[in-house]
């Protein structure tokens, strides 16, 4: 009899661990297909470092096939579903095309940048979502310093020297915290620019982080203002122009800085398969599977999860949850086949942890908040201890950057034109 093939759509955190997990439960009993639109797995909570020149690329990337043996990588873009007949369609990155059938199908596609109706947006602003628009920022950052230097104007300067993000979400206030303390490093040599440089977070919420612990985001709110970033409360941007933002208080920011952090969507190819959505995520049952498809099965940011320990309410899209329901997941999968029984997804967050750069961060484990030098400790503990590999070359970056100064250098390999704001496929 041949092997029953479980196929996982998208290598976040959610199908990484759902292969990891059945790769251990199957014992080479099944074979296990992962499809992602790269070789490797992202950590992306490390991404602000990348955009600050702390940790190189490489360092928050694991190698699918060195972390998932026994696992058969796809390098493909799925574009379809056939529920009825059982097979998925993908794209490889050479254009070819294909399609493959399954016995169990796990959707774990991810997200994209969350998209608002403001003008010029798409064409002024850059997200925030994988390894080329980190490179990008780093990249760009750099080069408005650079180009200040030498502006034959001081208005030009100041703009150029201006950087707004939007979203003070989980992301945007860490870049905009790590942000900060990279252009003071790149301005150490150019005391004319130091009083020009300006970082502004804005977010239509009364308060930065504003879906986590209120004492991780009064922590965090003090850091950031203790180093000038402009905190810009129930404040959003009105319309993005070639010069700059127009915010919704009738200001107008001189920028050639618009950093996109307001939040994620699910993948647009969940819609392809004319299945309930709420809120564009694919609706499943509280053991992860899809209603009336029993083979089918959605995990993470793609799927509208119910939560069991709030009534009525579905869980976040964090990779705490996404990493929980990968291996949920894979156990209810097994239990299909007769392997343990499936039991339904229910978990208690444990905390949250926000790094702000420097000696400073805001953390929670367990309810218990902490803030500066101890919550720096458990920040990095819990990163280190998340990541499915290069824990070394990571403590070693960290490592150099507290004793060496920062490399202000461009690389160019990112062009702005290269990482469209709207993006119909997830980063990876």
């Amino acid at each position: 009899m041949a092997r029953p093939r479980i196929v996982i759509v998208g290598a976040g955190f959610a199908g990484f661990t759902a292969a990891h997990t059945l790769a251990k439960l199957s014992r080479g009993g099944a074979e296990i297909v992962l499809v992602n639109p790269t070789d490797h797995f992202l950590y992306l909570p490390l991404l602000p470092e990348v955009a600050t020149g702390i940790l190189e690329p490489r360092r928050v990337t694991v190698s699918l096939q060195a972390a998932l043996p026994g696992v058969r990588q796809i390098l493909g873009q799925v574009d379809g579903f056939d529920l009825t007949g059982r097979t998925i369609s993908y794209r490889d990155p050479d254009g070819g095309t294909a399609s493959m059938g399954y016995h169990r199908l796990v959707i774990a596609a991810g997200s994209v940048n969350k998209l608002l109706p403001v003008p010029g947006v798409t064409m002024y602003a850059h997200g925030f979502r994988g390894i080329p628009e980190a490179l990008y920022l780093r990249d760009h950052i750099i080069r408005q310093i650079e180009l200040a230097a030498n502006a034959s104007t001081e208005d030009e300067q100041r703009a150029r020297c201006t950087f707004v993000v939007v979203g003070a979400g989980y992301t945007g206030t860490e870049v905009a915290a790590q942000g900060v303390l990279f252009t003071e490093a790149l301005t150490a040599e150019r005391p004319e620019l130091r009083d020009k440089v300006r970082w502004l977070l804005l977010d239509t919420a009364g308060r930065v982080l504003p879906s986590l612990d209120e004492r991780l985001a009064d922590a965090s709110d003090e850091v950031l203002r203790s180093r000038g970033v402009e905190v810009l409360l129930r404040t959003s941007v009105k319309e993005a122009t070639e010069a700059g933002v127009h915010l919704s208080t009738g200001d107008f920011v001189p920028t050639r800085s618009l950093i996109w952090c307001v939040g994620v969507r699910p993948d647009p190819v969940v819609e392809s398969l004319g299945l309930p959505l709420t809120n564009g995520r694919l609706v499943v049952d509280e053991f992860l599977n899809v209603p009336g498809h029993p083979d089918v099965f959605a995990i993470g940011d793609a799927a509208a999860v119910p939560d069991l320990t709030r009534p009525g309410e579905l869980t976040g899209m964090t990779a705490q949850h996404a990493t929980r329901q990968g291996a949920a997941v894979a156990k209810n999968i097994a239990a299909s086949y007769g392997q343990g029984r499936r039991r339904p997804y229910k978990h208690y967050d444990l905390g949250f942890v926000v790094d702000l750069g420097g000696f400073d961060a805001a953390a929670n484990p367990l309810g218990v908040p902490l803030k500066g030098l101890p919550a720096k400790a458990v920040t990095r503990g819990y990163h280190l201890l998340s990541m499915p590999g290069n824990r070394v070359r990571v403590a070693a970056d960290w490592l150099l950057d507290a004793v060496l100064p920062r490399q202000g250098v461009q690389l160019g390999l990112i062009r702005g034109t290269s990482i469209p704001l709207e993006s119909t496929s997830a980063s990876s």
